[in-house]
C-alpha cells in the first residue's frame, strides 16, 4: 500500500496522446488544459503527438513538454512499429502515472505500447465509437483501464463498446475568450464584412460539410428572403476535395434561392471570438449529431443565442434559457425559429444574457480539470490495486 499512498500524494503525471495534424475539438481542449493548468497544479501534463501543427505551437507557447512520435499511417506497419517504440521510450523517460489517448485512432496506436510498460491507459472518447470506423474496431480489441467521455451522448456508446469498463463523463473545459472592446470590434467587423450596424447577423462557424447542415441553413434562409433585416456570415472551410465540391454546390444553391447578396462567405477565420462579438446569433443546424459542441459553449460565453438541431451533445448544452433546438433537417422549422429571433430583439437579448452562466455551469475550466484529475486518479489507483493483488 506504500506505493498507493505515494501516488495519492504525488503530482499526477499525465501523458496525453493526440494526432496533432488538424485543429478541432480535441486540439482545442488540449490547448485549454495547457493554458489553464494553474487551476490544477497537482497534475503535471506532457503531450505526445504524431504530427506538428497549430496544436504543437500552442502547447509549446503554454510551456507544456511535447514529444514526437513521428508521422504514422496504419497502412505502413513500420511507422506504427516506430511510433510504438518511441512511445515506450517516452514512457520510460517521463514515467507517467497514466497515459490518456484522445480518440480511437491514437488509442489503437498507443495503447499496446503503454500496456507493455504496465501503465494504466484511459481512453478519452471524443465521439461515439462505431463499427463503420476502422480505428474504433481496432481500438475495441484493446481493453482500456477506464474511459472518459466528453458527453453523456458519447458515454452511452462507449459503455456498450467496452462493457464492464468504468466510464465517466467529463465535459471539455472551455475558457471564455475576452474581446477587449466589443463595441469597436463589432463596428470594425461589420464594416469589413459589408454589414449594416442595424442588421441582424446570423453566424455559421463550422466546417463546410453536409453533417454540419449549412445546406439546411440556406434552405431556411431562402424561406426568409423577404425578411430584409438579416445577413448571414458563413465562416469555415472544406477539409478536402469532396468538401470543395460541396462548397461550390452551396454557392450554386444560394444563387438559385436568390439570397447570394445576403451571404458573406468568410472561409477559414482565426478570429471567431470577434465574429461572435459582432453577431446576433449562432446557427449550426446539424444533420448529424456532434458528440459535444465546443463552438456552442463558446457562443454562450460570448452572450450569443445558439440555434441548432436537437441531436447528440447539443441536447446537453442548449436549452430554452439560452437558445433554441429544432428538428434535424427541417428547414421550415428552422426558418420559423430564425424568424422569431430576427424579429424579437428582446428575446435575443434575454437568451444571450443567460448564455455565460450556462456555459460556466457546463465547462468551467477549473471545475472540469478537477473532475478530469479525479477520474484519472481513480484509474491509477485501480491499476495499482490490481498489481498489488
Amino acid at each position: 500500500m506504500a506505493d498507493m499512498d505515494h501516488r495519492l500524494k504525488s503530482p499526477l503525471k499525465v501523458l496525453h496522446l493526440a494526432v496533432g495534424k488538424m485543429y478541432g475539438g480535441i486540439e482545442s481542449m488540449l490547448t485549454t488544459l495547457a493554458r489553464n493548468r494553474h487551476f490544477c497544479p497537482e497534475v503535471h501534463q506532457e503531450v505526445a503527438l504524431c504530427f506538428p501543427g497549430q496544436l504543437r505551437r500552442n502547447l509549446e507557447e503554454a510551456g507544456v513538454p511535447v514529444h514526437d512520435l513521428g508521422p504514422v499511417r496504419f497502412s505502413r506497419p513500420w511507422q506504427v512499429w516506430r511510433a510504438r517504440h518511441r512511445l515506450r521510450q517516452i514512457i520510460r523517460q517521463t514515467q507517467p502515472d497514466v497515459v490518456l489517448p484522445h480518440g480511437g485512432w491514437v488509442y489503437a496506436l498507443g495503447a499496446p505500447a503503454a500496456r507493455s510498460c504496465d501503465v494504466p491507459v484511459v481512453l478519452f472518447a471524443h465521439a461515439p465509437p462505431t463499427r463503420e470506423n476502422w480505428p474504433d474496431r481496432l481500438a475495441r480489441q484493446i481493453r482500456p483501464t477506464a474511459c472518459i467521455a466528453n458527453s453523456e451522448f458519447t458515454a452511452r456508446a462507449v459503455r456498450d463498446w467496452y462493457p464492464g469498463v468504468p466510464c465517466q463523463t467529463v465535459h471539455c473545459p472551455v475558457a471564455p475568450t475576452a474581446v477587449a472592446d466589443q463595441a469597436s470590434t463589432r463596428q470594425a467587423i461589420r464594416r469589413e464584412l459589408r454589414t449594416m450596424p442595424e442588421a441582424v447577423v446570423i453566424l455559421y462557424a463550422a466546417r463546410m460539410e453536409p453533417g454540419k447542415g449549412p445546406d439546411v441553413l440556406l434552405r431556411a434562409l431562402a424561406c426568409l428572403k423577404n425578411q430584409s433585416s438579416w445577413v448571414c456570415w458563413l465562416a469555415g472551410s472544406p477539409g478536402n476535395a469532396a468538401g470543395e465540391a460541396y462548397l461550390a454546390d452551396l454557392h450554386r444553391k444560394a444563387d438559385s434561392f436568390g439570397i447570394a447578396d445576403r451571404l458573406r462567405w468568410l472561409g477559414h477565420r482565426n478570429d471567431v471570438p470577434n465574429l461572435l462579438a459582432s453577431a446576433d446569433m449562432l446557427c449550426q443546424p446539424n444533420r448529424l449529431p456532434d458528440s459535444f459542441g465546443i463552438a456552442f459553449v463558446e457562443a454562450l460565453y460570448a452572450g450569443v443565442p445558439v440555434v441548432t438541431a436537437a441531436l447528440g451533445g447539443a441536447l446537453e448544452i442548449v436549452d430554452e434559457s439560452c437558445g433554441r433546438l429544432v428538428p434535424p433537417d427541417d428547414a421550415e422549422a428552422l426558418a420559423e425559429t430564425l424568424r422569431r429571433l430576427i424579429e424579437d430583439g428582446e428575446l435575443r437579448r434575454q437568451l444571450g444574457a443567460n448564455g455565460p452562466a450556462r456555459a460556466e455551469s457546463l465547462c468551467n475550466p477549473q471545475w472540469q480539470m478537477q473532475r478530469l484529475k479525479e477520474a484519472l486518479a481513480a484509474s491509477v489507483m485501480q491499476q495499482v490495486a490490481r498489481i498489488e493483488r
